[in-house]
């Protein structure tokens, strides 16, 4: 249980980690354009599960 639950978080990390690594690849005008600032990446990644 205390793995699956340690396992769970990990993958929740590094999907966070590669949203936020190919919205930081986007220009700004591309992140406008879908409503994200650059400022507002960090949270938007953690926030997309």
């Amino acid at each position: 249980m205390f793995l699956s639950v340690v396992l769970s978080g990990l993958r929740r990390w590094l999907r966070a980690h590669e949203i936020a690594r190919q919205l930081k690849a986007m220009s700004d005008r591309e992140l406008s354009d879908i409503g994200i600032a650059r400022h507002d990446i960090a949270q938007v990644a953690r926030q997309s599960h």
